[in-house]
This record gives C-alpha cells, sequence and structure tokens, in this order.
C-alpha cells in the first residue's frame, strides 16, 4: 500500500536531541504522524509533560508528541513506515537492530547523520530499505524537552538518495516529508554526499573542540585555520581514495575547480558563512561537555584508515584522534592551548615533504 492510499505515513524519529527533535517537531506541526523515541529517560518524560519545544532564531515552536523511551519500541503494535535515525554515528548498528522489528516490510530507514553510516544501516534493515542523507542544520540542547535551533527552515539543508537504484524512485517521496524541516536535494550519488560533508566534518567538528571553542573562535586562534583545512585536505584524499566525486553539497553551487584542495576551501567557508553563528558549539563539543563520547573514529579516524588501506598517512587527522581520544580518557582537557599540539602534527607533515 501506497501513502496516498492510506492517512500518510507512520514516522518515528529515532534519536530526538538537538537536531532531531528540532526536525521532527517541524513533522508534527505540519499534521504528520510522527513519534519520538529517545534514550535520555527525563527528555522524554519532559515532552509527555509540556511537549517539545524549539527555539529558533526568530521565534519558538512546541509540539505535542507521542514519545517513546527505548524499552517501550517493544510495546509499538503498528510498524513504521519511515524512520529517520537521528543517533551518534557509534549508535548506528545497535539503533537499527532495535528499530527493524517495528519497521514495515517495505519501511525505509534515513540516515540523518554524520559519518558514513549508510552501509551500517543496510546491514541491519538492507539496502533496498535504506536511504542515506546529509544533514546541515546547526543546533543544541541542553534542557530536556527544550532545544535551540540556530538555522530555521530556509538555512537548514538535507540530502537524501538511495542505496538500492531500484529504491530511487521512493526518495523523492521521503524528501516532501523532510521538506517541512528545510531545503532538500535528491542525489543518485549519495555516497559522494556524505563524503563531502564528512571532509568538512574532519575540519571543523572535533578540531575545534580540542581547543574547547566555538567554531568561529577556533578558526580565528592562530594556526588553527591551517590546521582545520589540512584536516580537510587529507579527508578529500581519503574521499577520492575511496571512489567519491567531488560533488557540490549544502545548497552550493556545481563545481567550478578540479582541484580538490579549493574545494575544500569553498566547502568549509560556505558552512562558516551559512551554517554557523559566532557562539555556535559543534556537536562534538556539546558531547564533550555533557560528558559523552564523540564521533571522533567515525570522522577523523574514518579517514585515518581510509588512507591507510590505500598505503597512505593521515598525519594531521592522525593527532586530532590521538588528542581527542586522549581528552576522552581524561589525560588531557580539551582547552585553547591543545592548538600547539595540532599545530605540531602541521609541521610533521611538512618536514615529510
Amino acid at each position: 500500500m501506497s501513502w496516498n492510499e492510506k492517512k500518510g505515513p507512520r514516522i518515528a524519529f529515532l534519536g530526538t536531541g538537538a537536531q532531531g527533535a528540532s526536525i521532527a517537531a517541524d513533522f508534527a506541526l505540519a499534521g504528520l504522524d510522527v513519534t519520538f523515541i529517545d534514550q535520555w529517560p527525563d527528555h522524554i518524560e519532559a515532552i509527555r509533560r509540556n511537549g517539545i519545544t524549539v527555539n529558533l532564531p526568530t521565534r519558538t515552536i512546541n509540539a505535542k508528541v507521542p514519545a517513546l523511551h527505548l524499552c517501550q519500541v517493544a510495546e509499538v503494535k503498528q510498524p513504521f513506515d519511515v524512520v529517520f535515525l537521528v543517533m551518534k554515528a557509534y549508535d548506528t548498528r545497535w539503533a537499527c537492530e532495535l528499530i527493524k522489528s517495528v519497521l514495515a516490510p517495505d519501511g525505509l530507514v534515513v540516515g540523518l547523520q554524520n559519518g558514513m553510516t549508510h552501509e551500517d544501516i543496510a546491514a541491519a534493515v538492507g539496502r533496498e530499505r535504506t536511504i542515506g542523507a546529509v544533514i546541515e542544520i546547526a543546533s543544541n540542547m541542553w534542557v530536556p524537552g527544550i532545544t535551540n535551533r540556530q538555522n530555521d527552515t530556509d538555512e537548514s539543508w538535507f540530502a537524501l538518495g538511495a542505496l538500492d537504484p531500484q529504491t530511487q524512485p521512493r526518495v523523492e517521496a521521503v524528501a516532501n516529508l523532510l521538506r517541512n524541516a528545510g531545503r532538500v536535494e535528491v542525489m543518485a550519488d549519495i555516497k559522494s554526499a556524505k563524503w563531502m560533508k564528512l571532509v568538512v566534518n574532519a575540519a571543523e567538528l572535533i578540531p575545534s573542540s580540542i581547543v574547547n571553542l566555538a567554531l568561529y573562535d577556533a578558526v580565528s586562534a592562530p594556526g588553527m585555520l591551517e590546521v582545520m583545512r589540512k584536516a580537510g585536505y587529507e579527508a578529500m584524499q581519503a574521499a577520492l581514495d575511496d571512489g567519491a566525486t567531488i560533488i557540490p553539497i549544502i545548497g552550493m553551487p556545481p563545481v567550478t575547480t578540479n582541484h580538490p584542495e579549493r574545494y575544500v576551501d569553498q566547502i568549509f567557508d560556505e558552512v562558516l558563512k551559512t551554517f554557523s553563528k559566532p557562539d555556535t558549539l559543534v556537536t562534538s563539543l556539546q558531547d564533550w561537555r555533557k560528558g559523552r563520547r564523540a564521533e571522533v573514529r567515525e570522522i577523523n579516524g574514518w579517514v585515518v584508515d581510509v588512507l591507510k588501506a590505500h598505503g597512505k598517512s593521515a598525519p594531521v587527522n592522525q593527532r586530532v584522534v590521538d588528542i581527542a581520544l586522549d581528552i576522552e580518557r581524561g589525560k588531557l582537557e580539551a582547552h585553547p592551548e591543545n592548538a600547539g599540539l595540532l599545530i605540531e602534527a602541521l609541521d610533521a607533515r611538512r618536514d615529510r615533504r
């Protein structure tokens, strides 16, 4: 049965933190049948009491929605037609195993995540039921039931694409759902699009977290812009070695340069110009300030691993990983002085040339 032959798709958002909650709230206010599912108990209870509140740059919205604890997925009687997965990349596998028991036979899982998670989703639910995605929104959440979204729908951007060519015709229907929350592009080559996003994430997320600064401040710190760009250049090399094509993302115009490093610079600049605010804290720094792990291995570690598989090194990304893991182990604190440790890797990279 198609969605047009019934009241509409049953939708779940698995992961309703800062990003997931703000997008799902748009769905709820559009009248869609959407259920919140999350692993933070206080958050779910707050939503049940007061609805989900989203603070946007010039307005605040609130939506009353059904909200489930993870343990209550086992109580779901009617399967979901579309599940938007908005979990950390390292939570992808178990989250997909959890949700596939309540996914309709022809249901779809959409990975609104950082990292190259689409293959993990496919391994759990099947390639024919997997849609890869790219997301570009800045948001944060510190209080249960309340998310702060720094980009309204006109400044939010998504890309969607199926892994199985036979599923690609169904992507437009999912895109129409997601257009309640922002601009959406349907792409035939979602792997390349996800790589382009990973390239800019490798440059920005963990490096700015290591120095414990908002993104704008990290970029402005002496020596950091060059470090961040070099991390992105290594990531672009990994992308190309993995078979990705340089394609435009986040609403950028068609690619006008054949120089991979120059295109990294263009993506980086576009994120800073359009999707970041002076006080934007990247998701990984938010994780650390909450005492949680960040997506270190899934972003910069992914670059290291892919280049290693091709007989190449990624000295800047390797240093980023090493420092980040030391921070997570409690051996080091995130601090602006860590810029010196990152710059050392840049100097070592120059010495090897």
